[in-house]
């Protein structure tokens, strides 16, 4: 069994059908059991402009696959899909109300084992989102709810209202690391979101409320870690990174293994990694990460490099 995510991002648009399949197969067959998508995927790479094609893609291969759903941990996202006229959808109780139910017809499924809250959205009390997402959960439409690319101290006031009003907490949270860093206040290229980062802060906040997971979206950085074709962006380019990737190679050499399976293997005892691929090749290497064993050694010079 994997300990890694299976992303589904581009599932139905920039990822074909034959290939998106393959990729699902030979995950489930490597043991995977749980897989990430959202109503938006992939509007930006839809003419319509619109998301849910991923969602819809998932719920054919189930179709094939009707023996696997209860083995399987489907995650599915709501509050960026864009609507006409411009601007996301939001969290109001409607549109949580609506889009699970649509969510749940596209990918064929009675219920969504985690359900994410995917942007924030301060238009909206946090009581009328997690009171919709609490109905969900009693309906039987909603197993559990995470949140996702939201502030520390916001989680924390979302849990504080739920522990008060007896409702399901957010049990997850899911945010962008990886082992280098960029440069602090930098903006990331095609990383609009303000607070989708794991600081210390987060792990420190992680570490003593250990009944929520952490889930890290770009672990590798769209692959810059192995391939020379995909340079990491400009914001990575300081002495942090240098001193980091140094000890990344060290490591990977020791162990014979990719620079890319050294960070998997690094994120692993306490992140769930989703992993975005787009060939069997990708995925092939990044499921072997999950049998790349760090010594205590190796772990200590790749946390200490700075």
């Amino acid at each position: 069994m994997t300990a890694l995510v299976l992303g589904t991002m581009y599932f139905g648009t920039k990822t074909d059908e034959k290939t998106s399949f393959q990729l699902l197969d030979r995950y489930v067959e490597a043991g995977g059991t749980v897989i990430d998508t959202a109503n938006c995927y992939a509007f930006w790479s839809n003419p319509t402009g619109h998301g849910g094609q991923s969602e819809e893609l998932i719920g054919r291969w189930l179709k094939l696959n009707p023996d696997l759903r209860n083995s399987l941990r489907i995650a599915t996202k709501v509050g960026a899909e864009p609507v006409d006229g411009g601007g996301t959808e939001g969290l109001s109780a409607a549109t949580i109300a609506r889009e699970a139910r649509r969510s749940l017809e596209r990918l064929g499924i009675e219920r969504i084992d985690l359900y994410w809250a995917h942007l924030e959205d301060r238009s909206v009390s946090q009581e009328e989102a997690l009171g919709a997402f609490a109905e969900l959960v009693d309906d039987g439409l909603v197993a559990a709810i995470g949140v996702s690319n939201h502030p520390v101290w916001r989680v924390e006031e979302a849990r504080a209202i739920s522990l008060a009003n007896h409702w399901p907490s957010y049990s997850a949270l899911q945010l962008s690391t990886s082992y280098v860093r960029p440069r602090p206040d930098a903006p990331v290229p095609g990383k609009d979101h303000r607070f989708g980062w794991v600081t210390d802060e987060t792990i420190d906040y992680l570490d003593n409320h250990p009944d929520l997971e952490l889930w890290a979206y770009s672990p590798l950085i769209g692959g810059s870690y192995n391939r020379p074709d995909r340079p990491f962006p400009e914001v990575y380019d300081h002495p942090g990174t240098t001193a980091r990737l140094r000890v990344l190679k060290t490591v990977a050499d020791e162990l014979g293994v990719t620079p890319g399976q050294v960070v998997l293997a690094w994120l692993m005892p306490k992140i769930k990694p989703i992993i975005g691929a787009s060939n069997l090749a990708q995925l092939n290497e990044a499921l072997a990460a999950g049998d790349t064993k760090l010594t205590n050694d190796q772990r200590s010079r790749l946390n200490a490099a700075h």
